[in-house]
């Protein structure tokens, strides 16, 4: 058995393949959790700074840009606002203006909100999205480093204007989430299944080793009803041969002895002779019986004279009967099993079916293959009928021929007759 074929280096391939899988889909989908627990806490931590820190914080006249205004915000609560993974803070009036930035360039600077950020201005609510450092407005944050998260909601000044409080986070804590999701759940689903392999190779390799040895077993009895078979099949065409086979061509021979010494009596010697033709025809009958009931040895007897055996009754029966065997020598014993197979049923067809006039069956070497043709001119089939693929005996015997890495094909004319070809490696 090729290595590849064995159940257990089949499973543990699968367990292989699984674990890849398993690792794959468990990567993408923390990957996804830890992107979305990261930018949640990322939104939680912005509301709480806007709502306990910046928005009791804002002074009357920030709104109109005063400088003293402006000043105090930053004396008063920059350093509470800056904290963990903040990076800097951004107040924005609902006409997009800068109020208030610990990047003190970008105070009064005027950009166009977005409509997201125009939505949390009206709604409420709390919105992030990765910075796009390619926007003016953002033009200060490309010293930061990397990937930005900005965070976004709303306040409200002491005037009562919607304001929008915008914090910038570094997109490494969405990273360094991820991982700490990735090594709290992959020991958990790489344990499992290193234990479920552990647990089952040894049970798959216990099953393989007793299924293996059940098909030996197996093999071994049905090896043994074929040779019962076959030595059954020996005996009673041993005690044909030895017995009424000989005892009919003992009679022909009597008789035909008998039809010499009967010059003065014609008719009697007349009906002598029909007699004998019908013994001799009953034993021809009988030797293509014994050759049914035990094919000979093939590589002992030859091919020829197996076909000749097998093709006799047809030749009695007035059927012209063509027998050319070339090229056997040198093919292996499956090869020659094989074209004496299909012949045989090729040959039964033509005498059970054709009702042909002539027949010919010819065996040749073509390079490394051996090829057999029986060809008749009886009254053929329909190709394209429910029996195209021929009976239950050519049919078995497409079945025999891939698994023996040959071709069988037939070929039929209604009213011309049928080629049967087979194409074995010799």
């Amino acid at each position: 058995m090729r290595w590849y074929t064995n159940p257990v280096v089949q499973f543990l391939a699968a367990g292989f393949v699984t674990l890849v899988v398993v690792l794959v889909a468990t990567s993408a989908l923390s990957a996804g959790a830890a992107d979305d627990e990261a930018i949640e806490e990322a939104q939680t931590l912005t509301v709480v700074l806007a709502r306990s820190v910046a928005e009791p914080a804002v002074p009357k006249g920030l709104v109109k840009g005063d400088a003293a205004a402006i000043d105090k915000l930053d004396r008063q609560v920059l350093d509470r606002l800056l904290v963990g993974d903040v990076l800097r803070i951004k107040i924005w009036a609902a006409d997009g203006t800068v109020l208030y930035s610990d990047k003190t360039d970008l105070i009064g600077s005027v950009y166009t909100l977005d409509d997201d950020e125009r939505a949390v201005l009206e709604d409420g609510g709390a919105d992030a999205e990765h910075a796009d450092l390619d926007r003016p407005q953002n033009r200060f944050e490309r010293d930061l480093g990397g990937d930005l998260l900005e965070v976004y909601t709303r306040i409200t000044s002491p005037e009562g204007q919607p304001l929008l409080f915008e914090a910038y986070f570094s997109a490494d804590q969405v990273a360094d989430r991820r991982e700490e999701v990735l090594q709290r759940f992959l020991p958990i689903s790489i344990g499992a299944l290193v234990a479920l392999t552990v647990v089952a190779t040894p049970l798959i390799l216990l099953l393989t080793r007793r299924a293996a040895k059940d098909g030996r077993e197996r093999e071994r009895l049905l090896r043994a009803a074929v040779r019962a078979s076959d030595a059954e099949r020996v005996r009673i065409a041993r005690d044909l041969h030895d017995g009424v086979v000989q005892d009919l061509a003992g009679s022909s021979y009597s008789i035909s002895t008998l039809v010499g010494r009967l010059d003065d009596e014609p008719e009697v010697a007349g009906e002598l002779e029909e007699v004998s033709r019908t013994l001799r025809t009953s034993m021809r009958s009988l030797r293509s019986l014994l050759v049914e009931i035990y094919p000979p040895d093939l590589h002992v007897e030859g091919l020829a004279a197996a076909l000749h055996d097998l093709t006799a009754p047809l030749a009695a029966a007035g059927v012209s009967v063509d027998v050319d065997v070339t090229g056997e020598s040198g093919s292996s014993d499956d090869a020659v099993a094989l074209v004496w197979r299909v012949a045989q049923e090729a040959v039964r067809n033509v005498a059970a079916h054709a009702g042909a006039q002539r027949m010919s069956v010819t065996v040749h070497r073509e390079e490394r293959l051996l090829v057999l043709e029986v060809i008749d001119d009886g009254r053929g089939f329909d190709t394209t009928s429910a029996r195209a693929g021929g009976g239950f005996g050519l049919r078995g015997l497409r079945s025999l021929a891939r698994d023996a890495g040959a071709r069988l094909e037939v070929e039929s004319t209604v009213g011309v007759g049928t080629t049967v070809r087979l194409e074995v490696p010799a």
